[in-house]
């Protein structure tokens, strides 16, 4: 007999079909699951490039905040006289400046991703938001790394956490969140108009200022106390302050910088996806 005319064709080798998406979804969380082990390259490959060939590698984590504090303590506390909630200067500005250099350091990170990489995006298709996503996550190393020396600090000082410090991770996610919806914004803009990158620098500085970090919240007028908790980072610092040390003031309208990070993000996650379809074009 003849071979089985009934038996089908050998399979071939699988096909992706790559659709644009569609409706309000802003996360398509089972593709980012698929590309789990692309995220956690990307997060590794970050931590790496920063550190490759580096006269003091890691220590530079440390060198920034710690000089920084230095020369707030002296101009801001030693000379200047402004209250730190009755604690000393030096713990008062490190512990604000943890939370806040990881932002800036992020924000600009994320603000560069797409244009850095886009030999890659212009060969390879991957769900794009995992670049501003890793650079992101990359940067709590640099936190962990400063952190240590925060603990090494509180103890010279005899500080030590009460309770509150079970509330530390939440207003560190809030900063991660702060840094990626305005990252998203600025990655996207950033790939169409190049000059976006000259402008975040003196974002971040103005930022800062407009930030409890070389002052405390508590000289902020009452009347202008909504106004500025529009700002996540004043929520963000302030609560960090109070979770970690245990003293000064208790994190006051958390609700509005939560709500407004929240909004910023929404926002960034839609822009960021409209964009991403032609990303590859004008990068």
């Amino acid at each position: 007999m003849g071979p089985d005319m009934g038996q089908g064709k050998a399979a071939g080798p699988p096909v992706t079909v790559i659709k644009p998406t569609r409706g309000w979804r802003i996360i398509n969380w089972r593709e980012l699951w698929e590309y789990r082990e692309l995220l956690y390259f990307f997060i590794w490959r970050d931590i790496k490039v920063r550190y490759k060939q580096t006269v003091l590698g890691a220590a530079w984590a440390i060198i920034q905040p710690f000089f920084t504090m230095v020369v707030f303590s002296l101009f801001f506390g030693h000379l200047a006289r402004l209250p730190s909630d009755g604690l000393p200067y030096p713990i008062f500005y490190y512990t604000a400046l943890l939370p806040w250099m990881y932002f800036a350091n992020a924000l600009s990170s994320v603000t560069n991703t797409i244009v850095e990489n886009q030999r890659v995006i212009t060969k390879v298709y991957f769900p794009r938001i995992i670049l501003p996503v890793s650079v992101v996550f990359s940067g709590l190393v640099d936190f962990g790394i400063a952190f240590t020396v925060l603990i090494g600090m509180m103890l010279f000082y005899g500080v030590f956490p009460t309770a509150a410090i079970l509330a530390m991770p939440l207003f560190l996610l809030l900063a991660v969140v702060t840094a990626l919806g305005v990252g998203l914004w600025l990655a996207a803009l950033n790939a169409i108009y190049r000059d976006v990158r000259h402008v975040v620098p003196f974002l971040i500085q103005f930022w800062m200022f407009a930030s409890p970090v070389a002052y405390s919240s508590s000289l902020i007028p009452e009347k202008w106390r909504v106004l500025y908790g529009l700002n996540p980072m004043a929520g963000v610092i302030e609560g960090f302050r109070w979770a970690v040390l245990g003293q000064g003031h208790p994190p006051t309208l958390l609700g509005v910088s939560v709500a407004a990070v929240l909004l910023v993000l929404a926002g960034g996650l839609f822009y960021f996806r409209k964009m991403e379809g032609t990303i590859a074009d004008v990068v």
